[in-house]
This record gives C-alpha cells, sequence and structure tokens, in this order.
C-alpha cells in the first residue's frame, strides 16, 4: 500500500540509517553507501560527507543523489527520495553534535563528536531537496 504524504514524510523524519546512492560514473551502477542523515517533514534531507571521499566528489559531480530507508518490522515499509543539491555547507561542531544525537544514545553523543571532529576528517553538509518520492508500506508479510 502507498504511503500519504504525511506518512511517509513523518517515516523518513525516523532515525533510519540510509542507503545513498548517487551515479558515480556513466558506465557504472550507482556508488551505494550507508549514511546518517537528517529530515524534518515538508523541509529539506541533509548528510554530512567528507569532502574528498568518494561520496561527496560524486554527489558534487552529479548535483543529486537519492536515498533510500526501510524496516522490517512490525510492517515492511520503506520511502525512497531523490532530487537536486540545494545547497553545501561547512560542517560546523553543532551539526555534528545534532546528528550524532539523532543517532547515539545521548551519554555516547560527546565522545563521538570527539572522535568525529579529531580522527575522521573534514566533513561538509550536504542538502538536498525532496522531489520524487517512492514508498510503501507492504503489511506483515
Amino acid at each position: 500500500m502507498a504511503l500519504s504524504k504525511r506518512e511517509r514524510e513523518l517515516f523518513l523524519a525516523e532515525p533510519h540509517i540510509g542507503a545513498l546512492s548517487v551515479v558515480e560514473h556513466p558506465d557504472r551502477a550507482p556508488l551505494t553507501v550507508p549514511i546518517w542523515y537528517q529530515y524534518t517533514p515538508g523541509g529539506d534531507l541533509w548528510v554530512r560527507t567528507g569532502p574528498d571521499s568518494r561520496k561527496g566528489r560524486a554527489i558534487r559531480a552529479a548535483g543529486r543523489f537519492s536515498l533510500m530507508v526501510q524496516r522490517t518490522e512490525p510492517t515492511v515499509r520503506y520511502v525512497s527520495v531523490e532530487g537536486p543539491v540545494v545547497a553545501t555547507a561547512p560542517d560546523s561542531p553543532e551539526l555534528s553534535w545534532e546528528m550524532a544525537a539523532r543517532y547515539l544514545p545521548e551519554d555516547k553523543v560527546a565522545a563521538f563528536v570527539e572522535y568525529d571532529r579529531s580522527r575522521l576528517g573534514e566533513h561538509f553538509i550536504v542538502t538536498m531537496r525532496p522531489e520524487h518520492w517512492v514508498a510503501a508500506d507492504l503489511g506483515a508479510f
């Protein structure tokens, strides 16, 4: 069953691990990698990545990407969005904290942000405007 606009936006706003796909080479299938993301219903979606990472370079070159999230319990449900990059911006400690707090227990956030900021290298923010949606709940199959 297709999801309503509200259902798909609320589902995407939950903290799932996303599968980001972006065209890296025109003669190959898209690069697909897991990623944390942030989304507020009705708004744009953003991710953090390294500017020199494969996905970072591919996103800048393609100017768009897709993101799919899913669950299997209590029912099989998924949402996939695709759209253009509408902004890029430098990362900040506040944005790193916001993303980590979305996915990690409260007592793990500070240590992760310290590790992220000191060991994982530079990041930047990529904002995508969801333009095309595919969403369904397949029931309890």
